[in-house]
């Protein structure tokens, strides 16, 4: 009678193992998507706004050392350990890892061990005290349930997908944060450049007040004049206290990026480094391997798919098998012996029979979920090769106004110095000195934040590239 029932538990783990495997989610390809052969707003070989860079550059991870600034390179040191927001995705990721182990866990059999000793007896007296008894009991349990219809399987699958997508959010967190550091690090560096540059206006200012009160006493100009030149003073001045109350907030916005308290955190004025590095740009196609957010839409359409199995294998039964075995006996020496032995075998099934509709709206719905995911990585897709080449359109047009606006500097800097003369010759009132000063000035401000957005643009476009960071190759993934 043993041998029957072992025989017949064992013809149900093998049907199981046969039927394990029939999995319910539609296989899994990444969805199409109509690529671009060449960038439309990419330079041409004669170019010389975007020089030429080697292919790997980006690769390195590193990519904001394309700028040469030791400090830049030191900040971001500090987003990688620091950043909170960095640090929220780090573990965002590693909560994403520990539930695909606890999906993958569900597939493997389960076994457990109980103990336990019990002392019994009734009533009082010498003759209840006798009856009294101490009863051991020692036992192993063992249950599977086998994924007969791919449920836990596609689920396992749903929580690696899901792992992967945390993966490439972390690497689009980290990205995010560096490209802001470097973008607010260097316009910090544009505001100290403005500010030396409205400390030599003001400056210079100061020597026509100088002259201009000097031939007021002397009689030779209105006391407007005076009053012109003050203005003009006391404007600069005024302007210079409102950019470094824009460098401070700058700065501010540094040391949240870095993980530091505002109130603790200086940068020291310094020498501004105006140069553009070479970007190198990978081609379209490479593109969906490049990008963090791409990557992780992708992924979230994979867990999406696999999540069309788990709910199409809610219409089949499912299957648990048990077993156990342990010893009763009155002491530890009789939890040894065979005759204190039991065992037991399980197999057990369920059906639903009547939802009203649940199951096929569950899938109707995983489904529309999937077919969500899909349109949202397309969209992705879309969104990131608009955004090279709005970055690829915008280095261009800066890079042709940089030459056009230094020379309208040049120009508006000897048209002040020429007014100025006029003016001491009395050729010109003074108000002509005040409108070249002011076009001047404007013209260097308007030169330096130039150069500023087209460094701005430069790491938008490494942003848009990518960085440093690549998905993994398709034969990695699952």
């Amino acid at each position: 009678m043993n041998d029957r029932r072992t025989l017949t538990l064992a013809a149900a783990l093998a049907l199981a193992a046969a039927l394990a495997g029939c999995a319910q989610a539609p296989p899994y390809r990444r969805p199409d998507v109509a690529l671009p052969t060449a960038y439309k707003e990419a330079p041409d070989a004669e170019a010389t706004w975007l020089p030429a860079a080697p292919a790997d550059t980006l690769e390195r991870g590193a990519w904001w050392r394309l700028f040469g600034d030791a400090t830049l390179d030191a900040l971001a040191a500090q987003v990688e350990v620091s950043n909170q927001n960095v640090a929220a995705a780090v573990a965002a990721y590693a909560q994403a890892q520990a539930l695909a182990r606890q999906a993958a866990a569900a597939t493997y059999p389960t076994l457990g061990a109980n103990a336990g000793a019990t002392r019994s007896g009734a009533g009082a007296g010498s003759a209840a005290r006798a009856a009294s008894a101490t009863t051991m009991q020692l036992g192993l349990q063992a249950s599977w349930e086998p994924d007969v219809w791919g449920r836990l399987g596609a689920a396992a699958a749903a929580a690696a997908a899901d792992r992967e997508q945390s993966a490439a959010l972390l690497a689009a967190a980290r990205l995010s944060a560096q490209t802001a550091l470097a973008t607010d690090y260097f316009a910090l560096r544009e505001a100290d450049n403005e500010l030396e540059l409205l400390a030599q206006a003001v400056a210079a200012y100061e020597r026509a007040l100088r002259i201009t009160q000097n031939q007021y006493r002397a009689g030779i100009v209105a006391r407007t004049d005076v009053l012109e030149a003050q203005t003009q003073v006391e404007s600069t001045r005024a302007n210079r206290v409102a950019m470094l109350a824009q460098r401070q907030r700058l700065e501010h916005a540094i040391a949240l990026l870095v993980g530091r308290p505002a109130g603790a955190f200086a940068i020291a004025a310094a020498a501004w480094d105006t140069r553009v590095p070479a970007i190198p740009l990978a081609v379209p196609s490479l593109l969906l391997q490049r990008r963090p957010d791409i990557a992780a839409a992708e992924r979230a359409v994979a867990a999406a798919n696999a999540q069309v199995g788990v709910a199409s294998a809610a219409y089949f039964p499912s299957l648990a098998l048990s077993a156990s075995a342990g010893s009763s006996a009155g002491s530890v020496a009789g939890l040894l012996r065979s005759s204190a032995s039991v065992w037991s075998l399980g197999l057990a099934a369920a059906q639903t029979l009547f939802d009203a509709g649940a199951r096929g709206a569950a899938i109707a719905a995983a489904q529309a979920a999937r077919e969500q995911a899909i349109a949202n990585y397309r969209q992705s897709v879309l969104a990131a090769f608009a955004g090279v080449e709005d970055q690829l359109a915008t280095m261009r047009s800066l890079a042709e106004q940089e030459n056009l606006r230094r020379a309208a500097s040049q120009a508006a800097d000897e048209t002040e110095r020429l007014t100025l003369n006029q003016y001491l010759q009395a050729q010109v009132p003074y108000t002509s000195v005040v409108g070249a000063q002011v076009t001047a000035l404007a013209a260097r401000q308007t030169l330096s934040q130039l150069m500023s957005s087209r460094q701005a643009a430069a790491i938008a476009l490494v942003q848009a590239m990518g960085g440093g960071w690549h998905a993994p190759a398709d034969d990695d993934a699952p």
